[in-house]
């Protein structure tokens, strides 16, 4: 029992811990655009994070995203010390790319860690090999897609907009932005807040066998508190801030108007719900990421900082194999305690 309580609170502080990574995807451009104040920011992402768990409840009626990153390791194989050593690898690999500023995929953190403690235990066979191969087709699907929504819409909203008044279009799309950074934040919530029951949830079903107290035959029997557990921590965390991957997100790759802002948000919010109805867990990172590349191309290609872009495509291709590597080496530590 101790060993699954130690599991799911380490697990909640991973989802703190996304939440403050992560704030900067959802708030860098209504910052950098002067929109809102970074405080008044995370006060907006952090209530959006939390009102996605009353959609993912009531709305949408289920929380795909869990199931599937439940099942990224086959359920025989799944034990307790496997899990304990994913999220272990995953709470230091966030830690130290937030320190560094890199704008990391914490879903990938988490899945890495949690298929390379299980692959260390029992090979291979013990990971699903579709489910894994979807979620790495996204980390370039879901750029790609946010950019070419960002593209598509950018060249419709000049057309639209082409006989407006600079300045009073200026204002519209400052309102506007407070709409766009609400969608994606809800998008954020519903996205990376099931990531983390998802794991929570395969260490109850791995409980179920042992005779544990909490353990659950299958996420269908996920108590309630679970999920508002996760959806809570990650808007606390969101609270918290991130502000040196803000610095990264909202100036470094291009910079970024209201109208811009708006663009890239909605892109991104789009991408979010695509693939929440595919229920294929992908990066908020990695999306909006994409939509503000989209939204710069427009302008010219020069003015997207390419250096930059590079240094984050390479780290969004080594999170997986680095924190799975991270995990690996830790189930060796763990199984000797417990």
């Amino acid at each position: 029992m101790a060993l699954l309580v130690s599991i799911i609170i380490l697990a909640l502080l991973f989802d703190y811990i996304n939440g403050f990574h992560d704030a900067a995807n959802s708030i860098a451009t209504i910052v950098s655009t002067k929109v809102l104040t970074p405080f008044q920011a995370v006060l907006w992402a952090a209530f959006f994070n939390f009102v996605a768990f009353f959609i993912a409840k009531y709305i949408i009626g289920e929380f795909g995203i869990a199931n599937t990153v439940s099942k990224t390791v086959y359920e025989q194989f799944i034990t307790l010390p496997i899990i304990l050593s994913g999220v272990i690898a995953a709470v230091m690999w966030n830690l130290a790319t937030w320190w560094l500023g890199i704008p990391s995929s914490s879903s990938h953190t988490l899945i890495g860690g949690f298929a390379g403690a299980a692959i260390m235990a029992n090979g291979f066979q013990a990971v699903h090999g579709s489910v894994i191969m979807k979620i790495v087709a996204f980390i370039f699907l879901a750029p790609l897609i946010g950019m070419i929504v960002a593209l598509g819409l950018t060249v419709l909203l000049y057309y639209v907009c082409k006989k407006a008044n600079p300045h009073k279009a200026n204002r519209w799309f400052k309102k506007l932005q407070l709409l766009s950074s609400a969608l994606f934040s809800i998008g954020h919530g519903l996205n990376d807040s099931q990531k983390v029951m998802g794991i929570i949830a395969a260490a109850m079903i791995a409980a179920h066998p042992l005779g544990l107290g909490m353990g659950i035959q299958s996420i269908n029997d996920l108590p309630a508190w679970v999920p508002i557990s996760c959806f809570t921590m990650i808007s606390l965390g969101t609270m918290s801030g991130g502000w040196k991957i803000v610095k990264t997100m909202g100036s470094r790759i291009t910079k970024v108007t209201p109208f811009e802002g708006v663009v890239a948000e909605t892109a991104g919010a789009f991408t979010l719900f695509l693939t929440e109805f595919l229920k294929i867990p992908v990066s908020t990172t990695h999306t909006i990421t994409g939509a503000i590349i989209g939204v710069g191309a427009v302008k010219r290609l020069s003015a997207i900082r390419w250096g930059v872009t590079g240094n984050l495509m390479i780290a969004w291709v080594l999170t997986i194999p680095v924190s799975g590597l991270l995990a690996a080496i830790i189930y060796n530590v763990v199984k000797l305690f417990v």
